[in-house]
């Protein structure tokens, strides 16, 4: 890592890789749906795939992705998996990125309402 300006050190072209990977996988609707709704707790694929809108088998696709990215974690609770975000920071990013658009877009909503005269 090099250091520069105010004495912050770049991150590694390995670190930067992997961050980059983690949010291309992020960058698709179902998988950030999927991983909002992990970050408000656990659940199973059937309740993922009720709650995001999608088949049983592409939810449970994405859930692989995102299990093999190290973004999502499952348990065995019978013979049903039980996934999760088991790091918070990942949590953290994924709630500010989404509550700051949809804060934004409210913003925006209410604008064009003020316009109108509504």
């Amino acid at each position: 890592m090099a250091k520069f300006g105010g004495g912050v050190q770049d991150p590694s072209a390995e670190v930067l890789g992997a961050a980059a990977a983690a949010f291309g996988l992020l960058a698709s609707t179902a998988r950030l749906h999927i991983m909002w709704a992990l970050s408000e707790g656990e659940c199973d694929v059937t309740h993922l795939a009720n709650r995001v809108g999608g088949a049983l088998p592409a939810v449970s696709q994405h859930l692989s992705k995102l299990k093999l990215a190290g973004l999502v974690r499952a348990r065995r609770e019978g013979r049903r998996q039980i996934y999760y975000v088991d790091d918070p920071h990942v949590v953290t990013v994924v709630r500010v990125m989404v509550g700051q658009l949809a804060a934004r877009a409210q913003e925006a909503s209410a604008r064009r309402l003020q316009g109108t005269g509504a």
